[in-house]
Parts: C-alpha cells; sequence; structure tokens
C-alpha cells in the first residue's frame, strides 16, 4: 500500500513538472552584451534612418527606417525574455541619445556627415549596414540560443538587403560604393546576392 501511494506521488510529480513552461537557460557574458549592444545599433540605424529622411525626405531612408524598427522589436523582444536592463527604455527612447559611448559618437558622426548632402546620407547608410552585419556575425560567433541565433539571422537578412538598397542608390546618383567595414570579397558577395523577403526587402 505505502509503495502504491509513494508511486502514485511520483507520476503525479513528473506529471506537473511535465507541465510546467520550460526555463530559459542562462545567458553567457557574451550573450547578455551582444543583446545588449545590438538593441542600442538598431536603434542607431532608426535614429540616422529619421534624420535624414526629414532632411532630404529621400528614400530609401522612408522605407528600410520602418525596418530598423522591426529589428529594434526583435531585440527588444530577447531582452524581455532574458530580464535585461532596457537601455532603450531608461533613456525614454529618446532619439539620438544612447547608452554605449561608442554607439553615441558613431550616431553624432553618421549625422554629421550625412547631413552634407544626399549622397553623404546615402554613404552613411551604407555604412552603417556594413558596421551592423559586421557587428551581428561576431555576436552571432559568441550565441549559442537558438532564438538569439535566429533574431541575429534575421537581422543579418535585413541589413544585406539594405546595403543593397542604398548601393543601388548612390549608383544611380553616379556613385560606386566601397567597402570602408567589411572586406572585398564579402561586400562584393552581399551585393551580387538576391535580395532575402525573411529580412524586410527594400
Amino acid at each position: 500500500m505505502k509503495l502504491g501511494i509513494v508511486f502514485s506521488i511520483i507520476v503525479l510529480l513528473v506529471f506537473i513538472t511535465d507541465k510546467l513552461p520550460a526555463q530559459k537557460q542562462t545567458l553567457t557574458v557574451d550573450e547578455k552584451e551582444g543583446i545588449l549592444f545590438m538593441y542600442e545599433e538598431e536603434k542607431l540605424a532608426r535614429d540616422v534612418y529619421d534624420s535624414m529622411f526629414v532632411k532630404w525626405e529621400f528614400n530609401p531612408f522612408g522605407h528600410i527606417r520602418k525596418s530598423e524598427r522591426m529589428h529594434m522589436s526583435e531585440m527588444k523582444g530577447l531582452v524581455k525574455t532574458y530580464q535585461l536592463e532596457d537601455a532603450v527604455l531608461k533613456n525614454q527612447d529618446k532619439a539620438g541619445v544612447f547608452n554605449n559611448a561608442s554607439l553615441q559618437a558613431l550616431y553624432n558622426d553618421l549625422v554629421a556627415k550625412g547631413s552634407l548632402s544626399s549622397t553623404d546620407a546615402l554613404r552613411a547608410g551604407a555604412l552603417i549596414e556594413e558596421v551592423d552585419i559586421r557587428d551581428l556575425k561576431e555576436r552571432k560567433a559568441k550565441a549559442v540560443q537558438k532564438d538569439i541565433l535566429e533574431a541575429y539571422d534575421f537581422l543579418i537578412m535585413g541589413s544585406e538587403n539594405h546595403l543593397r538598397a542604398f548601393c543601388r542608390n548612390l549608383k544611380g546618383a553616379g556613385v560606386i560604393y566601397e567597402p570602408a567595414v567589411l572586406s572585398k570579397a564579402d561586400f562584393d558577395k552581399i551585393i551580387k546576392a538576391e535580395n532575402e523577403m525573411g529580412g524586410c526587402n527594400h
């Protein structure tokens, strides 16, 4: 009788445990830092493109800034999932304000350069996407969680689409963009590839 009761309790505990939501894996320091950094870097892209669209009223800024909002939402989802401090919310999501000092300096530099002419604005956009692709791939290499890897893949796809869009617009203006961050081989491979819908096609 006693063995029967013990067995019933064990079965009940197994059943209850099976129904409990799976606990999230503990993130590594690299994964935490990667999420927070890329969240703000996507904000940087959005804020620069917002600024450039207001100044020049010129696409692709109008379209791509909307995509950057989607990219921010993707990263914010990870911030919430892993209960990380939301640096964007901390700064009340003010345009052009960043918790990360290097991103703050980059934003200031890009807006200054992009304000010189519409062509300079397109160059600034292409540079942002180069930086984004590089940083995303570096963070992806240090991540193991499936949802983080999937988010990075989604953002990389979008950034590659955006880079192609900026280069097309520059070419239409008679300017051939040369990579400043990516290797020539990696850059050429991206430019020659077809746009992918999953990452926000423009």
